[in-house]
């Protein structure tokens, strides 16, 4: 019979119940881990703003440049729009995905692998679970920010011509909340910086290929039956489809593949960061202080990535 464990002055519950108790992610804990990030990122607001302008300065050039000599596009149900009204939905869900999984990839993977901040966790009563919901949650508030602002260029701007277009945000968000999910629990996979490539190979040809620039029918029959699957796709057609007024039943659809995929990671999310903080095989030696928790046999490996010789630690992600 499994036996509790004294962790940093507090009692954790039998090896057998962890797993039971990772799963829930009640409690205060995730807006805790929120609160500090906010606290954080106080200092450094000029970080958290400048993820606006990137979608901003593709949709004044691109919309906005190369509309002029592209002209009208086909757009939602076949009507013809002008090309900048087909590109800033787009751009607006690329722009809810970025603020949400680098986030979720970079930065987490600094706290995680050289800031030791989970390692912290450990101290408090906050759960696994709590910790994914906790950065997943600020994620989301980040992706929120550049949704909203991105929304407001583009009323300014004259390309919304739908009231549909209120759900435009909600539906950024979770956009947000999908990306924020799969990228947490890639980055729980990761052992060094060198393996973010992955993560712009990834994003790269979403941003590229997911019907952000030009109709889905420009490409071969099995590229569209791939993209038509790849989560941005589902959210570019649907906030196309409500700033333009062309709404019908298939959009739940897609709200609910990305809602489901972002529940997915969340949940698998959580169980990695079980896996790498609290090791459920971990014990106290009798060599142990009571105090003291035993290195887990996984963070041997976290602590070998150091930078070689002669070069300096990366710089820290806020």
């Amino acid at each position: 019979m499994s036996e509790a464990v004294a962790v940093g002055g507090r009692m954790l519950p039998p090896v057998g119940r962890l797993g039971q108790l990772r799963r829930s992610a009640g409690g205060p804990g995730g807006l805790r881990l929120i609160e500090r990030h906010a606290r954080v990122y106080k200092h450094a607001w000029i970080v958290f703003v400048s993820g606006v302008f990137e979608p901003l300065f593709y949709l004044l050039s691109v919309g906005l440049g190369l509309g002029v000599l592209v002209g009208r596009v086909a757009g939602p149900g076949g009507a013809l729009i002008p090309y900048r009204e087909f590109v800033a939905p787009g751009l607006l869900a690329v722009s809810s995905m970025n603020g949400a999984m680098y986030d979720s990839t970079f930065n987490i993977f600094f706290r995680l692998k050289y800031a030791k901040l989970y390692d912290s966790v450990l101290a408090t009563p906050m759960r696994p679970a709590q910790v994914a919901l906790g950065e997943i949650g600020w994620a989301l508030l980040r992706g929120t920010a550049y949704a909203l602002a991105f929304t407001l260029v583009m009323l300014c701007m004259g390309l919304v011509h739908s009231a549909w277009a209120v759900f435009a945000v909600p539906v950024a968000v979770l956009i947000g909340f999908c990306f924020a999910a799969i990228g947490m629990t890639g980055t729980t996979y990761m052992k060094s910086w060198q393996d973010f490539d992955y993560v712009i190979l990834a994003s790269t040809p979403l941003f590229l290929f997911s019907a952000t620039f030009y109709p889905l029918s420009v490409y071969p029959r099995a590229v569209q039956d791939m993209v038509a699957w790849t989560p941005l796709y589902q959210g570019v057609v649907i906030l196309r489809d409500l700033t333009t007024g062309a709404v019908g039943p298939g959009l739940l659809w897609r709200a609910a593949y990305l809602a489901v995929l972002g529940a997915a990671g969340l949940y698998w999310s959580g169980r990695r960061i079980g896996k790498l903080l609290l090791v459920l095989r971990a014990r106290i030696s009798p060599q142990t202080a009571p105090h003291r928790l035993a290195v887990p046999s996984a963070w041997p490996r976290l602590r070998e990535h150091r930078p070689p010789a002669g070069t300096s630690w990366p710089m820290p992600a806020l």
